[in-house]
């Protein structure tokens, strides 16, 4: 049929009324307020505050230092940010950039933006659809709208019931034309761009607890500085001395490192990720990742290959099994346990498997084998190359002289073939198992051609129908002589002889089940959300390790109010036939129960719900642009198990973070206790200005940043995913308590002391470097938070090098003239450097018995 399409005037008319066919950019920041919204964070405000009042008071070296670790921060989650966003522009890379249409009777190349409602477009093999449309000619055309829909099968496009075509498509076999009835964001596409714009993102709950801490310490340190000032003044104390005391006591407070070293635990964990394959987009979701407790993931493409293989061969009355997976002609033939050769009735069904085909099987050198055309022709393929068998070779043993291409009606597809020196032609055919069977009349078996009878069609259809019900895809294959002269439906496809049943199915990938075993012992649960058929996906879910037993569709979903669904998650690990909007919903209802989500993807259609989950893993081999632009995680190999060592790397992050947190608020705490019991003792000042913030920014500092970097804990995986609301002070009383409390004993005693011996200075030097001694020891000790260290006690060596560093600076401050009058300080003897060695080694037995005793309580 001619079509004469639009007018180049109406098109342009058309543009003007519908606009181009692009989709609307999302919102995105400006690199200004991309740098200002680092600083956006409470604990930061009360560091630059407390970096103003210091200038204020002629304190420059300290505010530059403050100011210095603030910008520090920022730079580092700016920079982290800008280089992950511009990896990724938006959605326009899913639109094909060109189009062929009909305008005026002619055929023109025009860019793919212009193109409007009404237009008639050209598809080919290997096509993109540029718009949404109707299918007005179709000759054995297929379209792979995994991407949009899930479904691993491609879908053939006739003219009758299966004759819509998306945007974001792609054409895998055959061709043909449609006219175009959506562009941009009015396709099928752009709706769910816009679902994905409209989802709010929710803050980590690291971002949660730091905030919390910065709020709980301002109000402390308010209120201390407060009763300190006051009471102060009231003994007698100079009141200058006394605000400049106080002001030093609130930087002492904030432990202004903890926020640069969150930053760089988080950076660290990026790094070791990035050489696991996990890209990550957004800085602080790699700790979400580590506390989640439930995956939700899509099936093709990421728990399966997205690559059609066959696996099971019914011929000769037996069931055959087919081992390898993905299109790698890599595998054996198996029946009873035992490899057999391919020959006989099996080596005629793998040959017209071939020959009955339009599809090529390829090796490339970046993407390994792969299969142009349609994929369930491929599986054939690749079943045949197996056996040696390649359809190159045997085209010129059997050459191709006719074909009858499927349609959705016939449900067949049938080759002619030469044969003897095309003496002999035959028809090769294959197609829908129940199709084929109502119009063959024999089978052969051990050789011989025999007339098919009702028990072997009861036989037969018994093994398709339990084929199917576990989720396999299956084909039928027959053949017959032909010795007519019109090559025509009506001629060739009755008679037929019946030769066997292929099973095929999306394999799943080989590293996925471990992944999901790995997964049940970190207490995490994996939920399998598809647009599958639920046969199929429960018996991947089956294979896989996921519980299978309840298998919920979209349909069904349906029917379900979202009260009622906060009960069904818990009991059901696998969701087949479903949309956008019912993932937003099994998330919202994963959400309300309390669940740290993490949701895996890497379709169109998962998008939304990328966005909504706490954390959006997306595939970037497979992976759309749109599922990218909506994630917080990208696997660079597409690889399940990568989510595993993300995981792993997340709940060490978040562990190192910990580990930070309590050596350096602990030490923090003790230094405000000391000064503010001294006070109220009225005791001379322990600590002067300078040596509180030495010990804070430097020698608080580095420790502090080499424990950011500790290995991460082996039985990480061994225990469940933190609680969304747990706290993150839970069960450290031994760190912000009992060791406190130790170091300010030790140290105001050998203060108080000094004192009374009449020597303030010496006094003054033995608390500071008592203190320094002390948080020395514990930084090995927080290394395990819940565990005794043993011999594990050096195996980070970035916090020996830091611990020899510090303790060499000290020294070098005591024993330099310039620096000990600079930091008020005088040198040392053994016996004071004996009493300060002694005082450490027992806080760090200390806190080593103390976590033993709790193990066994908790026992």
């Amino acid at each position: 049929m001619e079509y004469k399409g639009l007018s180049e005037q109406e098109a342009a008319e058309r543009l003007l009324k519908y606009g181009r066919n692009e989709l609307a950019e999302f919102k995105r920041e400006s690199l200004l307020a991309k740098f200002i919204r680092q600083f956006q964070q409470f604990m930061v405000f009360l560091l630059l505050g407390a970096a103003i009042i210091a200038l204020f008071l002629g304190e420059t070296l300290d505010a530059i230092m403050i100011f210095a670790i603030v910008l520090m921060l920022g730079i580092l989650g700016f920079v982290q940010e800008y280089k992950a966003e511009k990896a990724f522009e938006a959605l326009k890379r899913l639109v094909s950039p060109q189009a062929r249409v009909i305008r005026d009777g002619i055929v023109k190349i025009v860019d793919a933006r212009e193109i409007v409602p009404g237009d008639f477009v050209i598809l080919e093999l290997g096509d993109r659809v540029p718009a949404d449309g109707r299918v007005i000619e179709s000759i054995s055309m297929s379209v792979d709208e995994a991407a949009l829909t899930g479904e691993s099968v491609p879908v053939r496009k006739d003219m009758e019931k299966s004759n819509k075509v998306f945007m974001g498509t792609v054409v895998v076999a055959g061709r043909g034309k449609i006219v175009v009835e959506k562009t941009g964001m009015a396709t099928e596409i752009g709706r769910i761009a816009q679902m994905v714009q409209e989802v709010e993102k929710e803050r980590t709950p690291l971002e949660i607890d730091l905030e919390k801490i910065g709020k709980q310490l301002s109000i402390g340190v308010m209120a201390l500085c407060a009763i300190i000032f006051i009471s102060g003044v009231l003994y007698g104390f100079e009141f200058f001395t006394m605000f400049l005391t106080a002001v030093s006591l609130a930087v002492a407070a904030i432990p202004e490192g903890l926020p640069a070293v969150v930053t760089i635990a988080l950076a660290l964990g990026v790094q070791r990720m990035s050489k696991r394959n996990a890209i990550v987009r957004k800085l602080k979701s790699v700790e979400t990742l580590g506390s989640a407790d439930v995956i939700c993931t899509d099936k093709t493409g990421t728990l399966t290959k997205n690559e059609m293989t066959v696996r099971k061969i019914f011929v000769n009355n037996k069931m055959i099994d087919v081992s390898g997976s993905g299109y790698a002609p890599i595998g054996n033939f198996t029946h009873g346990g035992k490899e057999i050769a391919a020959s006989g009735e099996l080596e005629l069904l793998l040959r017209i498997g071939v020959l009955c085909n339009t599809t090529h099987l390829t090796e490339e050198p970046q993407r390994g084998w792969t299969v142009i055309g349609d994929s369930t022709e491929g599986a054939l393929l690749v079943a045949a190359a197996k056996a040696g068998m390649w359809r190159e070779e045997l085209l010129k043993k059997w050459p191709e002289i006719g074909e009858l291409p499927f349609d959705s009606e016939r449900k067949r597809m049938t080759t002619l073939h030469a044969e003897g020196k095309g003496k002999k032609k035959i028809a090769y055919m294959k197609g829908a198992p129940e199709s084929i069977l109502r119009i063959s009349s024999r089978i052969i078996e051990n050789g011989k051609v025999r007339r098919l009878t009702p028990s072997d069609r009861k036989r037969i259809t018994e093994i398709n129908d339990s084929l199917t019900s576990k989720g396999y895809r299956t084909l039928a294959i027959g053949y017959k002589e032909f010795d007519g002269v019109k090559f025509a439906v009506d001629a060739v496809e009755r008679e037929m002889i019946f030769v066997g049943i292929v099973g095929m199915m999306d394999t799943p990938r080989e590293e996925v089940k471990p992944a999901i075993e790995l997964c049940k012992t970190a207490g995490i649960r994996v939920i399998m959300i598809t647009g599958d058929h639920p046969l199929t996906a429960k018996a991947v879910a089956e294979e896989l390790g996921i519980d299978g037993g309840k298998v919920l569709t979209g349909e069904q979903l349906d029917s379900i109010d979202d009260k009622k669904l906060k009960d069904v998650v818990e009991e059901v690990s696998v969701f087949a036939r479903v949309s956008p909007a019912h993932k937003l919903r099994i998330v919202d209802a994963l959400h309300s129960n309390g669940h740290v989500v993490a949701m895996t993807g890497d379709g169109v259609n998962d998008s939304p719900a990328l966005k909504r989950a706490d954390i959006g893993v997306a595939m970037g081999l497979t992976g759309t642009d749109v599922a990218k632009e909506s994630s917080d995680l990208i696997l660079a190999d597409d690889n399940f198990a990568t989510i595993v060592a993300a995981v792993e790397e997340g709940r060490g992050i978040y562990e190192n973070i910990r580990k930070t947190l309590f050596y350096l608020l602990s030490g923090n705490l003790a230094e405000v206790m000391i000064i503010f019991l001294a006070v109220l003792f009225g005791l001379p000042l322990p600590l002067v200005a300078i040596q509180i913030l030495w010990i804070n920014l430097v020698t608080d500092g580095l420790p502090a940043i080499a424990l950011a970097a500790d290995p991460i804990s082996k039985d990480v995986m061994n225990r469940p995913p933190r609680k969304k609301n747990e706290s993150v002070w839970k069960g450290m009383g031994i760190f912000l308590i009992e060791s406190p409390l130790i170091m300010i004993a030790a140290t105001l005693l050998l203060f108080f002391h000094n004192v009374q011996k009449g020597d303030l200075l010496l006094a003054q030097t033995m608390a500071f470097t008592m203190i320094i001694m002390l948080e020395k020891t514990k930084a090995f000790a927080c290394r395990s938070l819940e565990k005794p260290l043993g011999r594990r006690v050096f195996e980070n060596r970035w916090l020996v090098y830091a611990t020899l560093l510090t303790i060499t600076l000290h020294i070098a401050i005591l024993y330099t003239p310039f620096l000990d009058e600079l930091f008020r300080v005088k040198p040392l003897g053994l016996e004071e450097w004996l009493i300060m060695i002694g005082a450490s080694l027992f806080l760090y037995s200390y806190i080593e018995i103390r976590k033993y005793i709790n193990l066994i309580l908790a026992k």
